[in-house]
């Protein structure tokens, strides 16, 4: 294998050349360029505080200054699990950078891995309050429609925010009980609609869509009160007002009701491929979480209802 010529330039030389071949060369965002720069500026003070060379550190040396963000060192404040992944994922990038450059002959990120990011268990509605949710939007006006369908179809379909407000009219089959959502990387899925959702659905396109859209010639199924296509910033505000007045507030956002209706179809027995297919995950892992968000419920209804699971 060829050895690398020595190298003579400083590290900030090879951090603006990286971030060039970022922005040029593989079309990174701001941010992402920004966050980069911010954690190679970070690795830059690390190598100045222990004297070393970027392009002879081996994996020892970037674990330790993985190591040093993860416990806090040097009086800085923790890293966050999440946020050294991403710093781990710059380093891997930047040293290929510089492998592929023929800077250095030898890849030192080749096993280099961040501590694995925590996963946070989302939170989640019993059924009774999804209940009171979903009677909270109260009276016959169209506003009110409006809302009691878009809650009924956000958790009968475990509709993501984007899914409810990119809804077309042509979108709900009405008759044949089915709905098609539009979901990330624009993939499109078939997922059943229930009895009451499309009971509340038929009434809002009768009585409530027409006078919000009048005139206008909109598409959007949902719609706000001057008959544009409801926004997510809307969509986020009607939630928060309906789970306010259901005394959820503080516990809710629009994705809690796509948490719940997982939680509530893995309980009621649904197998983990279909509830992946109606949520649309590319990979069945992130479909496991909920697995784990109903062994957590099954532990605490056995710690609150059996005799002997606590002292007493």
């Amino acid at each position: 294998m060829a050895v690398a010529p020595p190298d003579t330039h400083p590290f900030e030389h090879h951090v603006l050349d990286f971030l060039a071949y970022l922005e040029f060369e593989r079309g990174l965002s701001r941010n992402t360029l920004d966050a980069y720069r911010s954690d190679l500026l970070q690795l830059g003070d690390f190598l100045a505080r222990h004297d070393l060379d970027a392009t002879t550190l081996g994996h020892a040396e970037l674990a330790g200054f993985l190591a040093e963000l993860a416990t806090g060192a040097e009086g800085r404040a923790a890293v966050a699990p999440a946020t050294l992944q991403r710093k781990a994922a710059c380093l891997r990038s930047f040293y290929r950078h510089l492998r592929r450059e023929e800077i250095i002959a030898h890849d030192p990120t080749a096993d280099l891995r961040a501590p694995r990011k925590s996963q946070r268990l989302p939170q989640v509605l019993s059924r009774d309050e999804v209940a009171k949710l979903l009677g909270a939007p109260r009276g016959t006006e169209p506003p009110a429609l409006r809302d009691r369908a878009l809650l009924e179809l956000m958790y009968a379909c475990g509709l993501r925010a984007s899914e409810a407000v990119d809804l077309m009219v042509g979108d709900v089959d009405l008759r044949a009980a089915v709905l098609r959502a539009r979901g990330k990387g624009s993939k499109e899925r078939l997922v059943p609609v229930g009895r009451q959702a499309v009971a509340a659905a038929r009434i809002y396109l009768e009585r409530g869509r027409p006078t919000l859209v009048g005139v206008r010639d909109e598409r959007h199924l949902f719609v706000n009160r001057r008959g544009a296509g409801l926004t997510r910033q809307g969509l986020y505000k009607i939630v928060q007002r309906h789970a306010r007045a259901a005394g959820l507030a503080g516990r809710m956002s629009p994705h809690t009701l796509r948490h719940s209706f997982a939680t509530h179809l893995l309980a009621g027995g649904c197998d983990l491929r279909t509830l992946q297919e109606m949520l649309g995950h590319a990979d069945i892992s992130t479909t496991q979480l909920y697995t784990h968000l109903s062994g957590e419920q099954l532990k605490q209804v056995y710690f609150r209802a059996h005799p002997r699971a606590t002292a007493r």
